[in-house]
Protein backbone atom coordinates (compact mmCIF):
# COMPACT_ATOMS: atom_id res chain seq x y z
CA UNK A 1 0.00 0.00 0.00
CA UNK A 2 2.79 2.39 0.97
CA UNK A 3 4.71 1.65 -2.21
CA UNK A 4 1.56 2.26 -4.24
CA UNK A 5 1.03 5.66 -2.60
CA UNK A 6 4.68 6.61 -3.17
CA UNK A 7 4.42 5.57 -6.83
CA UNK A 8 1.22 7.58 -7.21
CA UNK A 9 2.86 10.60 -5.54
CA UNK A 10 5.77 10.41 -7.97
CA UNK A 11 3.36 10.44 -10.90
CA UNK A 12 1.57 13.48 -9.48
CA UNK A 13 4.88 15.30 -9.00
CA UNK A 14 5.96 14.50 -12.56
CA UNK A 15 2.65 15.74 -13.91
CA UNK A 16 2.98 18.99 -11.99
CA UNK A 17 6.52 19.48 -13.26
CA UNK A 18 5.36 18.98 -16.84
CA UNK A 19 2.65 21.64 -16.38
CA UNK A 20 4.99 24.29 -14.96
CA UNK A 21 5.34 27.34 -17.22
CA UNK A 22 8.68 28.11 -18.83
CA UNK A 23 10.90 30.42 -16.76
CA UNK A 24 11.02 32.96 -19.62
CA UNK A 25 7.22 33.28 -19.45
CA UNK A 26 7.38 33.90 -15.71
CA UNK A 27 10.13 36.49 -16.11
CA UNK A 28 8.13 38.27 -18.81
CA UNK A 29 5.02 38.26 -16.62
CA UNK A 30 6.95 39.67 -13.66
CA UNK A 31 8.30 42.57 -15.71
CA UNK A 32 4.86 43.44 -17.11
CA UNK A 33 3.36 43.18 -13.61
CA UNK A 34 5.95 45.67 -12.38
CA UNK A 35 5.63 48.12 -15.27
CA UNK A 36 1.92 47.67 -16.08
CA UNK A 37 2.93 48.86 -19.54
CA UNK A 38 3.70 46.54 -22.46
CA UNK A 39 5.91 49.02 -24.32
CA UNK A 40 8.24 49.68 -21.39
CA UNK A 41 8.23 45.99 -20.49
CA UNK A 42 9.20 45.01 -24.03
CA UNK A 43 12.10 47.49 -23.92
CA UNK A 44 13.34 46.05 -20.62
CA UNK A 45 13.19 42.53 -22.01
CA UNK A 46 14.64 43.50 -25.43
CA UNK A 47 11.58 42.02 -27.15
CA UNK A 48 9.07 43.17 -29.75
CA UNK A 49 5.87 44.26 -28.06
CA UNK A 50 3.92 41.72 -30.10
CA UNK A 51 6.28 38.93 -28.98
CA UNK A 52 5.80 39.96 -25.37
CA UNK A 53 2.02 39.94 -25.80
CA UNK A 54 2.21 36.39 -27.21
CA UNK A 55 4.24 35.27 -24.18
CA UNK A 56 1.64 36.62 -21.77
CA UNK A 57 -1.17 35.04 -23.78
CA UNK A 58 0.65 31.71 -23.78
CA UNK A 59 1.15 31.91 -20.01
CA UNK A 60 -2.52 32.74 -19.41
CA UNK A 61 -3.54 29.85 -21.67
CA UNK A 62 -1.33 27.44 -19.71
CA UNK A 63 -2.68 28.67 -16.38
CA UNK A 64 -6.27 28.75 -17.50
CA UNK A 65 -7.11 32.23 -16.15
CA UNK A 66 -6.34 35.88 -17.09
CA UNK A 67 -3.54 37.70 -15.33
CA UNK A 68 -4.14 41.19 -16.71
CA UNK A 69 -7.05 43.37 -17.54
CA UNK A 70 -6.27 45.42 -20.64
CA UNK A 71 -7.91 48.58 -21.95
CA UNK A 72 -6.84 51.23 -24.42
CA UNK A 73 -5.61 53.38 -21.57
CA UNK A 74 -4.16 51.03 -18.94
CA UNK A 75 -3.07 47.57 -17.94
CA UNK A 76 -3.94 46.23 -14.48
CA UNK A 77 -3.47 42.95 -12.67
CA UNK A 78 -6.50 40.76 -12.03
CA UNK A 79 -6.91 39.51 -8.43
CA UNK A 80 -5.48 36.18 -9.58
CA UNK A 81 -2.65 38.06 -11.30
CA UNK A 82 -1.83 39.93 -8.08
CA UNK A 83 -1.62 36.69 -6.13
CA UNK A 84 0.41 35.04 -8.87
CA UNK A 85 2.81 38.01 -9.02
CA UNK A 86 3.61 37.73 -5.32
CA UNK A 87 4.38 34.03 -5.68
CA UNK A 88 6.34 34.44 -8.92
CA UNK A 89 8.44 37.27 -7.45
CA UNK A 90 9.49 35.00 -4.57
CA UNK A 91 10.10 32.12 -6.97
CA UNK A 92 12.32 34.17 -9.29
CA UNK A 93 14.21 35.63 -6.33
CA UNK A 94 14.86 32.16 -4.88
CA UNK A 95 15.83 30.83 -8.31
CA UNK A 96 18.29 33.67 -8.87
CA UNK A 97 19.84 33.15 -5.43
CA UNK A 98 20.11 29.41 -6.04
CA UNK A 99 21.92 30.00 -9.32
CA UNK A 100 24.34 32.46 -7.71
CA UNK A 101 24.98 30.15 -4.73
CA UNK A 102 25.60 27.16 -7.00
CA UNK A 103 27.98 29.27 -9.11
CA UNK A 104 29.91 30.31 -6.00
CA UNK A 105 30.24 26.65 -4.98
CA UNK A 106 31.32 25.67 -8.51
CA UNK A 107 33.96 28.41 -8.43
CA UNK A 108 35.13 27.46 -4.92
CA UNK A 109 33.95 30.70 -3.32
CA UNK A 110 31.76 29.01 -0.72
CA UNK A 111 30.88 25.54 0.57
CA UNK A 112 33.00 23.25 2.73
CA UNK A 113 36.19 21.18 2.77
CA UNK A 114 36.48 18.26 5.23
CA UNK A 115 40.11 17.75 6.23
CA UNK A 116 41.61 14.77 8.03
CA UNK A 117 44.99 15.08 9.76
CA UNK A 118 47.30 13.12 12.03
CA UNK A 119 49.67 14.28 14.78
CA UNK A 120 52.68 15.03 12.58
CA UNK A 121 50.65 17.49 10.46
CA UNK A 122 48.98 19.15 13.45
CA UNK A 123 51.91 21.36 14.45
CA UNK A 124 52.84 23.14 11.22
CA UNK A 125 51.54 21.70 7.96
CA UNK A 126 47.84 21.84 8.84
CA UNK A 127 47.80 25.20 10.67
CA UNK A 128 49.86 26.94 7.98
CA UNK A 129 47.66 25.57 5.19
CA UNK A 130 44.47 26.52 7.03
CA UNK A 131 45.76 30.06 7.64
CA UNK A 132 46.60 30.58 3.95
CA UNK A 133 43.36 28.99 2.79
CA UNK A 134 41.16 31.14 5.05
CA UNK A 135 42.91 34.26 3.81
CA UNK A 136 42.25 33.30 0.19
CA UNK A 137 38.80 31.72 0.62
CA UNK A 138 37.18 33.31 3.70
CA UNK A 139 33.66 32.08 2.87
CA UNK A 140 34.60 28.39 2.60
CA UNK A 141 34.06 26.42 5.82
CA UNK A 142 36.74 23.98 6.97
CA UNK A 143 35.87 20.92 9.03
CA UNK A 144 39.03 19.54 10.67
CA UNK A 145 39.06 15.96 11.95
CA UNK A 146 41.92 14.35 13.88
CA UNK A 147 42.17 10.81 12.48
CA UNK A 148 45.12 8.42 12.49
CA UNK A 149 46.55 7.53 9.08
CA UNK A 150 44.80 4.18 8.65
CA UNK A 151 41.48 5.73 9.66
CA UNK A 152 41.95 8.50 7.10
CA UNK A 153 42.28 5.94 4.33
CA UNK A 154 38.92 4.50 5.34
CA UNK A 155 37.37 7.97 5.69
CA UNK A 156 38.58 8.95 2.21
CA UNK A 157 37.19 5.76 0.72
CA UNK A 158 33.81 6.38 2.39
CA UNK A 159 33.74 10.07 1.35
CA UNK A 160 33.75 11.15 4.99
CA UNK A 161 36.65 13.54 4.37
CA UNK A 162 37.77 15.32 1.18
CA UNK A 163 41.52 15.45 1.82
CA UNK A 164 43.84 13.87 4.34
CA UNK A 165 47.26 14.66 5.81
CA UNK A 166 48.68 11.19 6.40
CA UNK A 167 51.89 9.23 6.79
CA UNK A 168 53.32 7.96 3.50
CA UNK A 169 53.88 6.07 1.41
CA UNK A 170 50.40 5.66 -0.05
CA UNK A 171 50.25 4.17 -3.53
CA UNK A 172 46.71 3.74 -4.84
CA UNK A 173 45.61 4.38 -8.41
CA UNK A 174 42.27 5.78 -7.22
CA UNK A 175 43.91 8.66 -5.33
CA UNK A 176 46.10 11.66 -5.97
CA UNK A 177 48.85 12.44 -3.48
CA UNK A 178 51.47 15.12 -3.00
CA UNK A 179 54.51 15.00 -0.71
CA UNK A 180 54.34 17.85 1.81
CA UNK A 181 57.18 16.98 4.18
CA UNK A 182 60.04 14.52 4.55
CA UNK A 183 61.08 14.68 8.20
CA UNK A 184 64.34 13.62 9.79
CA UNK A 185 64.02 11.33 12.79
CA UNK A 186 65.23 12.45 16.22
CA UNK A 187 65.97 10.53 19.39
CA UNK A 188 64.18 12.27 22.29
CA UNK A 189 65.93 11.82 25.66
CA UNK A 190 65.62 13.07 29.25
CA UNK A 191 67.93 15.87 30.31
CA UNK A 192 71.40 14.60 31.22
CA UNK A 193 71.15 11.41 29.14
CA UNK A 194 74.54 9.97 28.18
CA UNK A 195 73.75 10.01 24.43
CA UNK A 196 73.39 13.78 24.54
CA UNK A 197 77.19 13.94 24.52
CA UNK A 198 77.00 12.93 20.86
CA UNK A 199 76.09 15.45 18.13
CA UNK A 200 74.39 12.71 16.10
CA UNK A 201 72.80 9.37 16.90
CA UNK A 202 73.53 6.22 14.90
CA UNK A 203 70.72 3.64 14.59
CA UNK A 204 72.82 1.14 16.58
CA UNK A 205 72.94 3.55 19.53
CA UNK A 206 69.27 2.80 20.21
CA UNK A 207 69.82 -0.93 20.75
CA UNK A 208 70.68 -0.65 24.45
CA UNK A 209 68.01 1.94 25.28
CA UNK A 210 64.63 1.49 26.94
CA UNK A 211 62.29 2.54 24.15
CA UNK A 212 59.01 4.34 24.80
CA UNK A 213 56.77 4.52 21.75
CA UNK A 214 53.19 5.18 20.71
CA UNK A 215 50.77 2.26 21.00
CA UNK A 216 49.53 0.39 17.94
CA UNK A 217 45.97 1.65 18.27
CA UNK A 218 47.00 5.29 17.65
CA UNK A 219 50.51 5.05 16.24
CA UNK A 220 50.25 1.90 14.15
CA UNK A 221 51.21 3.44 10.79
CA UNK A 222 54.20 5.23 12.34
CA UNK A 223 55.33 2.00 14.00
CA UNK A 224 55.15 0.19 10.64
CA UNK A 225 57.26 2.93 9.02
CA UNK A 226 59.87 2.72 11.80
CA UNK A 227 60.04 -1.06 11.37
CA UNK A 228 60.55 -0.55 7.62
CA UNK A 229 63.54 1.68 8.40
CA UNK A 230 65.19 -0.22 11.27
CA UNK A 231 64.52 -3.87 10.37
CA UNK A 232 66.77 -3.91 7.25
CA UNK A 233 69.62 -2.91 9.60
CA UNK A 234 68.91 -5.90 11.84
CA UNK A 235 67.39 -3.69 14.54
CA UNK A 236 64.07 -4.66 16.09
CA UNK A 237 62.30 -1.88 17.97
CA UNK A 238 60.76 -3.45 21.07
CA UNK A 239 59.13 -0.88 23.36
CA UNK A 240 59.47 -1.13 27.11
CA UNK A 241 56.51 1.25 27.52
CA UNK A 242 53.72 2.43 25.21
CA UNK A 243 51.45 5.47 25.34
CA UNK A 244 48.59 6.79 23.22
CA UNK A 245 49.43 10.49 22.88
CA UNK A 246 52.38 12.82 22.51
CA UNK A 247 52.06 14.39 25.98
CA UNK A 248 52.21 11.02 27.71
CA UNK A 249 55.21 9.92 25.64
CA UNK A 250 57.18 13.04 26.48
CA UNK A 251 56.17 12.85 30.13
CA UNK A 252 57.51 9.31 30.39
CA UNK A 253 60.77 10.29 28.68
CA UNK A 254 61.16 13.38 30.90
CA UNK A 255 60.72 11.14 33.96
CA UNK A 256 63.81 9.19 32.88
CA UNK A 257 61.95 6.00 31.93
CA UNK A 258 63.45 5.73 28.46
CA UNK A 259 63.80 7.42 25.07
CA UNK A 260 61.47 7.85 22.11
CA UNK A 261 61.76 8.56 18.39
CA UNK A 262 60.02 11.59 16.93
CA UNK A 263 59.84 13.13 13.47
CA UNK A 264 61.29 16.60 13.02
CA UNK A 265 57.84 18.20 12.76
CA UNK A 266 57.20 17.58 16.47
CA UNK A 267 60.60 18.62 17.84
CA UNK A 268 59.71 22.25 18.40
CA UNK A 269 56.87 21.32 20.75
CA UNK A 270 58.64 19.09 23.27
CA UNK A 271 59.09 21.44 26.21
CA UNK A 272 62.17 21.99 28.36
CA UNK A 273 62.45 18.67 30.20
CA UNK A 274 63.81 16.65 27.28
CA UNK A 275 66.49 17.10 24.64
CA UNK A 276 67.06 15.66 21.15
CA UNK A 277 69.69 14.53 18.69
CA UNK A 278 69.17 13.62 15.01
CA UNK A 279 69.32 9.96 14.02
CA UNK A 280 71.68 9.89 11.06
CA UNK A 281 70.96 7.52 8.20
CA UNK A 282 70.37 8.40 4.55
CA UNK A 283 67.04 6.53 4.43
CA UNK A 284 65.63 7.65 7.76
CA UNK A 285 62.77 9.94 6.78
CA UNK A 286 59.08 10.06 7.66
CA UNK A 287 56.95 11.40 4.84
CA UNK A 288 53.71 13.35 5.20
CA UNK A 289 51.39 13.27 2.20
CA UNK A 290 48.24 15.13 1.25
CA UNK A 291 45.82 12.65 -0.34
CA UNK A 292 42.48 13.06 -2.14
CA UNK A 293 40.31 10.99 -4.46
CA UNK A 294 40.86 11.28 -8.22
CA UNK A 295 37.08 11.49 -8.62
CA UNK A 296 36.90 14.47 -6.25
CA UNK A 297 37.09 17.43 -8.64
CA UNK A 298 35.25 19.88 -6.38
CA UNK A 299 36.76 23.33 -6.78
CA UNK A 300 36.99 23.76 -3.00
CA UNK A 301 39.03 20.58 -2.62
CA UNK A 302 41.37 21.50 -5.45
CA UNK A 303 41.81 25.00 -4.02
CA UNK A 304 42.78 23.47 -0.67
CA UNK A 305 45.29 21.18 -2.37
CA UNK A 306 46.85 24.10 -4.25
CA UNK A 307 47.07 26.07 -1.01
CA UNK A 308 48.86 23.19 0.74
CA UNK A 309 51.31 22.83 -2.16
CA UNK A 310 52.13 26.55 -2.09
CA UNK A 311 54.44 26.04 0.91
CA UNK A 312 57.03 24.88 -1.60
Amino acid sequence: MLMHLMHQSNHISEARMQNLPDISLLQSFAVVAEELNFRRSAERLALDQSALSRRIQKLEAQLGYPLFERSTREVTLTPAGQSFFRSVSNLLYDCSNSILEARRIAEGQTGQVRVGYMAFAATELLPQTVARFRKRHPDVALELKYIRTQGQKVALANDEIDVGFLIGPFDNSEYHSVLLASDLLYLVMPKGHSLLKKAEIAPDDILEQDLIIGDMAQWGEYRYRLDDLFNPLGITLTPSLEAANTLALIGLVAAGLGVTIYPESLIGFLGQNVDVRPIVHKNFRIRTLLVWKRTNRARNTLNFVETAKDRF
